[in-house]
């Protein structure tokens, strides 16, 4: 008889930008290999570099307003014009599979995936201060000056909603915020909904007849 697959975790990771997420996700996955990341929906133009499939699953307004209406999505958003989602079915399938899942989404998105899959783990990315955040903003060179306090105005309101997560993760040292969320992946590994089934013969052995 095969043995029954078990549920993979869906990690929901938010943190304002600035806040290394991104390095610190692609950190994770070169890490742990169990790890795997959903690629979101977008009818936004695929960018130099990118493919489809890949960066992004590029389609129409018309596609992804079609797939809002079909409930397809664990959550969507319209951001300065273009759609962004994650897809339910991709999710639910990877996790039935076993698979362990992570969602890069912003808190909003984030609370609309907690109504759907209610035992996701929350994970919220700050960084040690609001002038290391603002010294990220300008040192990264892509932003004018009004683009970087618009950020920091946008980073105030995400931070605002960290207390709606799991967990909380200062980005100050890369290497330890990395090894706190590889920590908690570990952790959740290990919890005894996980543990009990896999090692069900052993405890039975060890808590019988002496």
């Amino acid at each position: 008889m095969s043995q029954a697959v078990e549920q993979g975790t869906l990690y929901v990771i938010s943190a304002p930008s600035g806040a290394g997420k991104t390095s610190l996700v692609a950190g994770m996955l070169r890490n742990d290999h169990k790890l795997g990341v959903s690629v979101s929906h977008t009818t936004r133009s695929m960018r130099e570099g990118e493919q489809n499939g890949v960066s992004y699953h590029f389609v129409s307004r018309e596609e992804f307003e079609a797939m809002i209406a079909e409930g397809d999505f664990l959550e969507h958003a319209d951001v300065f014009g273009n759609y962004y989602g994650t897809s339910q079915v991709w999710v639910r399938e990877a996790l039935t599979r076993g698979q362990d899942v992570i969602l890069e989404i912003d808190w909003q998105g984030a609370s609309q995936v907690r109504r759907l899959i209610p035992e996701c783990v929350g994970i919220f990315i700050v960084p040690p201060s609001p002038e290391v955040l603002r010294e990220r903003l300008v040192g990264r060179g892509t932003d004018s000056p009004e683009a970087v306090e618009r950020r920091l105005a946008e980073a105030r309101e995400e931070c605002r909603h960290a207390v709606e997560f799991d967990f909380l993760v200062v980005n100050d040292d890369f290497d330890i915020a990395l090894a706190d969320l590889l920590a908690i992946v570990r952790a959740q590994r290990l919890r005894m909904e996980a543990q009990q089934p896999r090692y069900q013969k052993l405890l039975a052995g060890l808590s019988g007849p002496g």
